[in-house]
């Protein structure tokens, strides 16, 4: 929308002349029949409700991209480019072009209009915590990004072509807002209320989230800055509010059936007669395999089982006959890789719905959107504590298996008929055998386990990959690939930028390397 309105703005100024001044172009913006005030409250929401996902960008960037480079997913379809390491200039570039003109602008504003208001005080607070989710977000898609300039194209020229930060840079820029928002956040302060679809107004909470979230951010940094990696996590621990201590503490989204962003992004893919059921993703044969050869109690969480997932009729659902769908492969080419692996005898009775389908109960419209969990905070202080940081009283081997505990328990979430009786599960965590193990493994068991509760934040699963390499995924080859058969390491920057704000945009990848899916980030030395 705000790139038709430039659009429209440029062609009223090449017919009036040159007369016409940078003040006359602001002038456009202003709707003087429009009111000037605005639910500061209702804003943040709205921008909060679009940072979970809208079916737009859920679609490219977390499952046709994230998802299948991480093999949490496979498709068949052509166009679900991500495992088979091919490029659409649109798909890369959703993420970017729904958060800056959206999630941004509007969270932004609220953060810049209450920034001198002290009776504002928490909703400035929740604005800038929430700001330093999507933005970190971004660079771990893309790198260096607008940070300071970001979402403030309306204010003023000045900000019409956003200097891009390096990575480092907005890694310090994160931790500092984080942190000064945190303590910023008063329980006598204001009282955001309903209005707050994270916590309800719960100031301890948002505390926690900002903690959890500098958990994430100092362990993302620890391969290239361990210091300030180690003072960040430490300090984020030992806060008054801590860090998520529950799945009760979960930063999520509870969506509704309504239209619109109030919708799962996500579930929107998947739903049937939105394009994305059926044979264009499965469950990957790496996560299926995976979970049979641990006896994981998930398996028939994320499978439905083999059949046609709209065909109630035609579900096998024995753990023992779930198959995976392989990465990589078209609907050509997986004709003889079905062959050879038994799935049939002849290429003529090949069927997708031999592969296990997604779970339908993991896909309403009203399922929520996690931004980070409990699980993923032990699990990371586990590997903390691997590391000799001083992150609490708890060993790694406690803190592992209440991420575990958390990360099996959260898919009560989508569905109460997903709960796993603790039995289950404390036979599932002892057959893991984590505590006998070497260090060496305890790291590689507490990556996959990582990977495994970050399942629909396709986001996170494949920052943590590309930090950790965990798991040990093996990548595809398809023909005509562009990273010579390796999983990307980011996404490409919009085409947009190149011509849009190309100052910017050259600045930043003479700092970076080259804008393609092989350049890594500052924090990948994996």
């Amino acid at each position: 929308m705000k790139n038709r309105f430039f659009s429209a703005a440029l062609i009223v100024l090449l017919l009036i002349g040159p007369a016409c001044s940078n003040e006359d172009l602001l002038d456009l913006n202003v709707n003087p029949n429009a009111s000037n005030e605005i639910d500061l409250r209702f804003l943040l929401a709205s921008g909060m409700m679009e940072m979970a996902g809208t079916r737009y960008e859920s679609w490219r960037a977390n499952l046709i991209y994230s998802s299948t480079m991480i093999q949490h997913n496979a498709s068949l379809a052509g166009y679900w480019v991500g495992d088979k390491y091919l490029y659409n200039a649109g798909y890369s570039a959703s993420q970017w072009e729904r958060y800056y003109p959206n999630v941004l602008e509007s969270i932004t504003h609220v953060m810049d209009k209450t920034a001198d208001v002290p009776e504002s005080a928490n909703l400035n607070a929740m604005a800038t915590i929430a700001r330093c989710f999507a933005l970190h977000r971004l660079t771990d898609l893309y790198g260096a990004i607008p940070y300071g300039e970001a979402g403030r194209g309306l204010e003023g020229q000045e900000f019409w072509f956003p200097a891009y930060e390096t990575q480092e840079q907005v890694y310090t820029s994160l931790i500092a807002d984080l942190k000064a928002a945190r303590g910023a956040l008063s329980a006598g302060g204001d009282d955001v209320g309903i209005q707050d679809v994270l916590f309800e107004g719960d100031v301890v909470k948002w505390q926690r989230f900002a903690n959890s979230l500098l958990v994430r951010i100092g362990m993302r940094m620890s391969g290239v800055d361990n210091a300030t990696a180690r003072s960040t996590v430490e300090e984020a621990v030992a806060h008054s509010a801590g860090v998520f201590t529950s799945n009760a503490d979960n930063a999520m989204i509870v969506h509704s059936d309504a239209g619109g962003i109030n919708r799962n992004g996500n579930s929107e893919v998947f739903r049937a007669g939105n394009g994305g059921e059926n044979n264009n993703a499965r469950p990957s044969e790496t996560f299926i395999d995976w979970m049979q050869n641990g006896n994981d109690p998930r398996l028939m969480i994320i499978s439905g089982g083999t059949g046609d997932s709209q065909d109630p009729t035609t579900w096998d659902t024995d753990p023992a006959n779930q198959i995976g769908l392989p990465n990589g492969y078209d609907n050509n080419t997986i004709l003889p890789k079905a062959v050879a692996d038994g799935v049939v005898a002849n290429e003529a009775d090949f069927n997708v719905n031999l592969y296990s389908f997604l779970n339908p109960l993991l896909y309403d419209y009203d399922d929520p959107t996690f931004f980070i969990t409990h699980a993923e905070v032990s699990l990371a202080l586990a590997e903390a504590t691997l590391n000799g940081w001083n992150v609490g009283g708890s060993s790694a081997e406690e803190l592992f298996e209440a991420g575990v505990r958390s990360a099996i328990s959260n898919w009560e979430s989508y569905d109460a008929s997903l709960a796993v009786s603790s039995t289950d599960v404390d036979t599932y965590i002892a057959g893991l055998g984590f505590g006998g193990a070497s260090a060496a493994d305890q790291e590689r068991m507490i990556g996959e386990q990582y990977w495994a509760a970050t399942y629909f934040n396709h986001y996170e699963s494949y920052a943590n990959w590309r930090r950790t390499g965990f798991p040990a995924l093996v990548p595809t080859n398809y023909s005509g690939n562009l990273t010579s058969g390796q999983i990307p390491r980011r996404l490409r920057y919009p085409e947009g930028e190149i011509s849009g704000n190309p100052e910017s945009y050259a600045a930043a990848i003479a700092a970076q390397g080259p804008d393609e899916y092989m350049t890594k980030l500052w924090w990948d030395v994996n």
